[in-house]
């Protein structure tokens, strides 16, 4: 059956985990040895200029692996699940047409599970008049307030966002308000079939030291420059309601530089932000079905952990894989 599945449906190869687990190191390991090109899943990484603030990979790490949606935006551009979406469906294919495996990594639940099950999305466009007046009652009334709103419409969303996350809110709000119909609907009206012969590997480890390594990350960033990165895409005239600018580490440095919030409570808040993030980006994907779990606490059995994705991989595509990692 899973022979007559691949002759039907081209590869997809998945790596989910939350943010500081290790996706990076581990998916450059695995697209070497299984012939892949990667598909960033991230929402952020699409944005030129925004490196320090999104753990970007850089060039050196890429080890000449071909990485698609990275770098393809300006700051003052939307990136959409919609858009997301699109260019994977036209990605996949021409990838897999080169003879290798379309590999998608990142931690943005939602657009990854978009495409593996290829979710229907209402055309529900825009309203820039509703974004700013939801912005501006945000302003006013505390972000605490315009959570308050989307609980009382689309109680399920709500419970999925954090109140900081000021512009999912926003869309949340806008989609009902355009038609009709909350984005929790929509979204449970998904047949969850996939037109993909699907390999979902998920990262998880223990949530202590997930937390201490993303505390060490942001640290790290803000030695790297995080500050000078954001007060020069403020300089450029990138306004904070821009969806770029509501990334981690962009709106809490952009209190800090605009609004005179302490640069250590900004960092503090940033941690905090974060923390909250991944415990939400794993409670979504637990939710998602045929994910296969690899705990990577102990980093020492790196080695261990590749070969044991490569047996998943080589069982579910049926396809056999030399293993080359080299220590």
């Amino acid at each position: 059956m899973t022979a007559e599945r691949g002759v039907h449906k081209p590869n997809l190869l998945v790596l989910v985990g939350p943010t500081a687990v290790g996706k990076t190191r581990l998916s450059i390991e695995i697209a070497k040895s299984c012939s892949c090109e990667i598909i960033s899943g991230d929402s952020m990484q699409v944005y030129r200029g925004m490196d320090i603030g999104t753990a970007k990979i850089t060039p050196e790490e890429m080890q000449g692996i071909p990485h698609h949606l990275i770098d393809v935006l300006d700051p003052e551009e939307s990136f959409s699940v919609a858009y997301f979406q699109k260019v994977c469906r036209s990605l996949i294919p021409e990838i897999a047409s080169r003879g290798r495996i379309p590999f998608i990594v990142g931690g943005t639940g939602l657009y990854v599970e978009s495409v593996c099950y290829e979710f229907q999305f209402t055309e529900a466009g825009a309203d820039e008049a509703f974004r700013q007046e939801q912005l501006r009652f945000s302003e006013q009334f505390g972000p605490e307030a315009l959570h308050a709103k989307l609980t009382e419409i689309d109680p399920e969303t709500a419970a999925k966002l954090h109140p900081n996350d000021q512009r999912r809110i926003i869309r949340a709000l806008e989609v009902y308000h355009l038609t009709g119909t909350t984005l929790s609907r929509q979204l449970e009206s998904q047949t969850k079939a996939s037109p993909y012969n699907l390999c979902i590997i998920g990262l998880t480890m223990d949530r202590q030291l997930l937390y201490n390594r993303i505390e060490a990350r942001i640290d790290e960033m803000v030695q790297q420059g995080l500050v000078q990165e954001v007060k020069s895409l403020l300089e450029r005239g990138c306004s904070r309601s821009l969806v770029s600018m509501q990334g981690l580490g962009y709106k809490e440095i952009a209190e800090h530089l605009l609004d005179g919030l302490p640069l250590e409570d900004a960092i503090m808040k940033l941690k905090r932000d974060t923390r909250r993030f991944a415990k939400r980006q794993l409670s979504w994907f637990r939710h998602m079905k045929d994910i296969h779990w690899i705990d990577v606490t102990r980093g020492e059995n790196f080695p261990d952990h590749l070969a044991d994705i490569r047996a998943i991989i080589a069982g579910k595509f049926g396809i056999p894989l030399e293993y080359n990692y080299k220590h």
